[in-house]
């Protein structure tokens, strides 16, 4: 099988090495986001002893100290399969054997590319990476992005950006965001890299956090001229707002809210009941499209696996608890996106074990002490190769239907 070499940018072969990469496995077409699923990847996991010195960071509140009482996580994830040098011991929990439990980092290259095979192996598109503007001063926020780079070129898949403005200052917010852009462009060459996302003959940028409560709609108008219009930087810009957008109040983010190339309406946690079961509510999605392509934009919706954070928050956060109905509350949302004539949509998330939110492989078997969500007895790949049959699914590929079209 022929093998060649990728020209890539100077720095990245700084960062990453050379990449190698087998031709016939570069299936991802990175020139549109039509018939795309692409999944948020968080990339923000530390452990104690990795690289970052960061300790704990995003497993535990405390980065020094791992243990029941300080884990934020809601689900443990499946390391079988790892190799040694990528699990590190959690020491404050033990196995169904009595030994220590053990944890990724993602700042480990070896993980992010066996995270990017296991997306080349269940035909998932690629990632938005998530690049937090709170944490631009993190030195291993670039060695995920390297990672990430690399990763993507070896596995064939796509990457593209997506800034989070939470918890940044608004008077700093413009300044940070479009430095930081300017960087990863010039510097780090970024959006020429062979495996970048682009639409509509532009790198697409992913912003999330356009919420009316966070900052004004000044702030927001600024953002999205810069970024839908500069010369040298300009974008394809996909929006990541309040779900209720279309119903906004203030006429001057409801005026923002349709300047975006690409609305996504962030729809984690908005429920509603069918048959006396939490579902994902998608019932705004029909006149979203339609006021979407009135104001000349194109849809993104989330779709996202389930919902918990009780260790994340306390007890208090279980009332909004989102069970995975093994899956079915996945899959309505993929079927009600095709429906609608959908051809692209955005998973939330691949890694957020955090917020019970992840697809990739989680453990049944999770340690002890503490409580943590499973697969309910489901393969461990099961939400793998159901974002694969999602990605079909939205790609035309398959008939729609409401129920899974395929057994675990």
């Amino acid at each position: 099988m022929a093998l060649r070499r990728f020209l890539l940018p100077p720095l990245l072969l700084l960062l990453c090495g050379p990449v190698i990469a087998d031709e016939a496995n570069l299936v991802v077409d990175t020139k549109t986001m039509h018939h795309k699923v692409m999944c948020g990847y968080q990339g923000w996991f530390r452990c104690a002893g990795d690289s970052s010195g960061q300790g704990w960071r995003h497993w535990s509140r405390d980065g020094r100290n791992l243990n029941s009482k300080t884990v934020t996580v809601e689900m443990w994830p499946d390391l079988s399969g790892f190799d040694d040098d990528e699990k590190y011991p959690a020491t404050g929990f033990t196995d169904a054997d009595g030994n220590p439990a053990e944890l990724f980092s993602s700042v480990h290259p070896k993980t992010v590319d066996r995270h990017f095979q296991w997306m080349q192996q269940y035909g998932i598109d690629g990632v938005f990476l998530q690049r937090f503007l709170v944490e631009l001063n993190s030195p291993s926020l670039n060695q995920v992005l390297a990672n990430v780079r690399q990763s993507a070129n070896k596995s064939g898949r796509t990457f593209g950006i997506c800034y989070d403005l939470s918890g940044m200052s608004k008077d700093k917010l413009f300044e940070s965001l479009v430095a930081d852009w300017k960087k990863l462009v010039d510097e780090q060459q970024v959006t020429r890299d062979p495996r970048y996302l682009h639409h509509n003959n532009k790198p697409v940028l992913f912003i999330w956090g356009f919420y009316s409560d966070r900052f004004g709609p000044e702030l927001a108008e600024r953002i999205v001229e810069f970024f839908k219009n500069d010369p040298k930087y300009g974008v394809t810009l996909i929006g990541g707002c309040e779900w209720w957008w279309r119903t906004e109040k203030n006429p001057e983010w409801s005026n923002v809210f349709r300047k975006f190339d690409i609305i996504s309406p962030w729809n984690p946690g908005n429920s509603t009941t069918i048959n006396g079961e939490r579902h994902a509510a998608t019932g705004s999605w029909k006149d979203d499209l339609t006021e979407a392509q009135r104001a000349g934009m194109e849809y993104l919706p989330v779709i996202y696996p389930g919902f918990g954070w009780t260790n994340l928050v306390g007890e208090k956060g279980a009332k909004n608890d989102l069970p995975r109905l093994k899956g079915d509350f996945y899959w309505r949302q993929f079927s009600s996106a095709a429906d609608l004539g959908i051809d692209m949509a955005y998973v939330a998330m691949f890694d957020e074990v955090d917020e019970a939110t992840a697809i990739f492989k989680v453990t049944n078997s999770p340690p002890r002490p503490g409580h943590f969500v499973t697969y309910e007895g489901l393969p461990s790949d099961w939400y793998l190769r159901l974002t694969g049959e999602g990605t079909k699914l939205i790609r035309g590929e398959l008939q729609n239907q409401i129920t899974i079209p395929i057994k675990p």
